[in-house]
């Protein structure tokens, strides 16, 4: 068969044309309608016409269910998530499978590049069906070719995971038929796998129910390479585009046993194993960012029995609180259904935001449906020992002793150890900070020791700059990359001078505000402090002592309570009346505070209420 040309195929694929050159042509009947073309793809989408109907934006269409939920008298929850961990006389069982896109420059069986990996365009904003090979797009003729390259953040990932690692794999055709997947089959490795045996421990600081005690260890089936499918945009009038960029872009699925009993844990691991992927490189992005994508396997039982129960599937689950509140929606209807004498049908179900319940999408195929089948045009993949030796010795560090750093050398707590953890690049982002700030103060933190200035850049790195994100001023885009518009320098600067009090914590912040909205080149803080004067200049004890001898006029009644501790008459200390006179004392001084240090303003309060307020009115009585 002769080679088509390849503007002849673009036809072809994108509009349904194909040559008439050597067909014999035939002339139309006059009685038969005319034949609409195969296919109509297209790289843009077309111009909506007057008739079709307007788009209702999500948040409407999500308010609108809750009130018709509301009204038609739907269950709601009745509980905190913290107490409906659990249900008397019920087991719940839990089995997740995640698939994780790969952090690879090609595809699984073609060398397309992936659209996360092209630099020719914005990441999440590439044309439509312009990263696609042959293959991708079911081509006749065209056959698998894979890509080497793949295998390496997958191995990754199995050792973070801590996966024993197949020497052989193989693999295998998923059939089913769906507008996604133009071959009609999905490759995948079902039955030789090229990771198996893992297991991640969880703590309370995962976010694990209370009820799991100290610790929870997950157990990891196996792990299986696999291609994905067609991104499908909806469009008005049941109208649907498909973009094939995503085809064939590279896959790990993770499957676990089924031995999670409680939603909030169920959450902690999909929260686990996206910091163990990201930590060592092995995926592009975390669930909200479409890089993760979550399916929950959920059965009941009553307790004391010793088979599971009929399991439901709740597919594609796009957030940490979608797993939660998912798994809790999934096991009260179970559990309903069976207290009314029903019996559960083992399917397919989906989940909105916002939604009380689940919904039914499809019964659940099984293993014959799917006829699986090795695939012919594949052979075996082997993993040598040295591969797998040399990648585990070059990970680095995992989350566990990652957080472990961050509390003990730098004084972190868990709580903002975890959220550095968590936010996309904030870690690497503190790092960075961290490491200009040492080397403008000429210290480094150590375990035990100086530990200041880290908690101060790692305060800064997760609420001072989440504040300049959740600004109503500041557009979505902007908050997502907040951290490439304040340079690491910049802020590390700005540290500086706070951590010498050279500049007071207002000033800081109005700083940090200038250089995110550009006002300041980078570089150029100092210069700006310099041009502005903005340098702390504070004033003497004596006009400290002169501003709190003005304040404390007209306040016998608050210095009673002071009074009242000293002679031992109250167990507690005054120190909200405290506060309340040292902010008197801040809005009397010299342009409300500027020049005062809070610090020095309570200590000198104090002082002038020992030695000499408290004397005065003892002498009075």
């Amino acid at each position: 068969m002769a080679r088509l040309p390849t503007t002849e195929l673009r036809k072809y694929l994108l509009t349904g044309q194909f040559t008439r050159r050597g067909c014999l042509h035939l002339r139309p009947s006059p009685l038969a309608p005319p034949i609409p073309p195969l296919r109509t793809l297209s790289t843009t989408p077309p111009t909506p016409s007057d008739q079709q109907p307007q788009i209702i934006p999500l948040r409407k269409q999500l308010k609108d269910q809750a009130k018709a939920a509301k009204l038609s008298g739907s269950p709601k929850k009745k509980l905190k998530k913290s107490d409906n961990q659990t249900v008397p006389g019920w087991d719940l069982t839990v089995g997740i499978e995640i698939h994780a896109q790969l952090n690879t420059p090609s595809k699984l069986f073609s060398p397309a590049s992936t659209p996360s990996s092209s630099s020719d365009d914005a990441v999440h904003h590439h044309h439509p069906n312009t990263h696609v090979a042959p293959f991708d797009l079911a081509i006749p003729g065209s056959q698998p070719s894979f890509q080497p390259t793949t295998l390496i953040p997958a191995i990754r990932a199995a050792l973070a995971l801590n996966c024993h690692i197949e020497p052989i794999s193989r693999f295998d055709r998923k059939h089913y038929f769906h507008w996604d997947q133009p071959s009609g089959y999905q490759i995948t490795q079902y039955y030789h796998p090229f990771a198996r045996s893992g297991s991640v421990t969880l703590y309370p600081r995962d976010g694990i129910a209370a009820e799991d005690g100290e610790q929870v260890t997950v157990g990891i089936k196996q792990l299986q390479m696999e291609q994905d499918t067609a991104k499908t945009l909806a469009q008005p009038n049941s109208t649907h585009y498909l973009d094939f960029n995503r085809v064939g872009v590279p896959l790990v699925e993770i499957i676990t046993e089924p031995c999670i009993h409680r939603p909030a844990t169920a959450a902690a691991f999909v929260r686990k194993v996206q910091m163990l992927l990201k930590s060592v490189d092995a995926c592009t992005s975390g669930l909200e960012q479409g890089g993760l994508r979550a399916d929950v396997n959920v059965s009941v039982k009553r307790t004391g029995e010793e088979e599971l129960g009929t399991r439901t599937e709740i597919k594609n689950l796009s957030s940490f609180k979608a797993v939660e509140d998912a798994i809790i929606a999934e096991r009260d209807r179970q559990i309903r259904v069976l207290e009314e004498g029903g019996r559960i049908e083992g399917e397919t179900r989906g989940w909105s935001l916002g939604s009380m319940e689940t919904r039914r999408l499809r019964g659940k195929e099984g293993e014959v449906d799917y006829r699986y089948m090795p695939d012919p045009d594949l052979g075996p993949v082997v993993i040598g020992g040295d591969l797998v030796e040399r990648l585990g010795e070059t990970m680095g560090m995992l989350p566990d002793e990652e957080v472990g750093v961050l509390m003990g050398r730098f004084g972190l707590s868990e709580r903002d150890a975890m959220a550095l953890m968590l936010m996309e690049g904030r870690l690497e982002y503190f790092y960075g900070v961290l490491e200009e700030l040492e080397r403008m103060l000429g210290v480094e933190a150590v375990e035990g020791g100086e530990q200041r200035h880290a908690m101060l850049a790692a305060n800064w790195c997760l609420h001072e700059l989440g504040k300049l994100a959740e600004a109503e001023e500041v557009g979505e885009a902007a908050a997502e990359e907040v951290t490439s518009q304040v340079p690491e320098q910049d802020l590390a600067a700005i540290l500086f001078y706070l951590h010498q009090k050279k500049v007071t914590a207002k000033v800081a912040k109005d700083l940090l505000w200038d250089v995110f909205r550009g006002t300041i080149a980078t570089g150029g803080v100092t210069e700006q402090i310099d041009s502005q004067d903005l340098w702390y200049k504070e004033i003497t004890e004596a006009d400290y002592a002169a501003i709190a001898d003005e304040v404390i006029e007209g306040q016998e009644k608050v210095l009673q309570d002071f009074l009242k501790f000293k002679q031992g008459k109250s167990k507690a200390y005054p120190q909200g009346k405290l506060g309340f006179l040292v902010g008197k004392m801040m809005r009397a001084g010299p342009e409300q505070g500027k020049g005062m240090d809070p610090a020095s303003a309570e200590r000198v309060m104090r002082v002038r209420i020992e030695q000499v307020y408290l004397p005065r009115l003892e002498d009075a009585q």
